[in-house]
């Protein structure tokens, strides 16, 4: 999965995309240690997704804060 197909999806699609990442990653991790786990680079696959949903997740949430803080300050409060 490449950044770009990452960025194009909804915010609460990544949110569920991590949520079935991290399962995999658990699944893929028991499976090794079971010995029972053929592909063995599925492990890195996986935990590189993970980091790219969890990046974009991440910036989408500064820049959320940031349009918050950057409005807050444009428009000045009245003292009373």
């Amino acid at each position: 999965m490449k950044a770009a197909e990452v960025r194009e999806k909804p915010t609460s699609e990544l949110v569920a995309l991590e949520k079935e990442l991290r399962e995999q990653l658990w699944k893929a991790r028991f499976d090794n240690h079971a010995n029972q786990l053929d592909d063995v680079s599925q492990i890195p696959k996986v935990r590189r997704d993970l980091a790219r949903v969890k990046t974009i997740l991440t910036e989408r949430a500064s820049v959320s804060t940031q349009d918050e803080t950057t409005q807050n300050e444009a428009t000045p409060e009245t003292e009373q």
